[in-house]
């Protein structure tokens, strides 16, 4: 049982400050570029163990409330680009929308879509296309799920 404590289990962490008294895991679900988090003491939920299975629960629980994808992978919900959408970018110059992703096994892939053959809404359309799939592909589910 000991051991399962030790594991990583992503968005929780395990806060232990002696001088406070605070012993707890602290669970933190970014998803659309908003934060839900809560602190589980031991104290409250009895003990290490039980406290993680709480945070575990609320966790699961609040990524399926929101429409996040339970998976143990990062996923990035907030484009830093102009075309809003994560992954794809408007290359001007060349005239084509890029889109990147990382593939199953953590390496990157890359392609491009071209506007002078497509139009630029289709070219858009079909590189916002190839992205879902490929993340779908990467976090093992449907296109559809995402």
């Amino acid at each position: 049982m000991a051991k399962k404590i030790l594991e990583k289990h992503k968005d929780v962490a395990r806060i232990d400050q002696e001088d406070k008294r605070t012993h707890g895991w602290y669970v933190r679900v970014r998803f659309m570029g908003k934060t839900h988090s809560k602190f589980f003491s031991d104290g409250k939920y009895g003990g290490r163990y039980s406290s993680l299975l709480a945070a575990l629960a609320w966790r699961d629980q609040t990524e399926a409330k929101i429409g996040k994808i339970r998976t143990d992978k990062h996923i990035v919900t907030v484009s830093n680009t102009k075309t809003g959408v994560v992954g794809v970018r408007l290359n001007e110059e060349l005239n084509r929308y890029e889109v990147s992703w990382v593939n199953e096994v953590g390496r990157q892939g890359k392609t491009s879509v071209s506007i002078r053959k497509h139009g630029k809404d289709k070219a858009f359309d079909l590189a916002c296309q190839i992205r879902k799939e490929k993340e779908a592909a990467r976090l093992g589910v449907s296109p559809s799920a995402i």
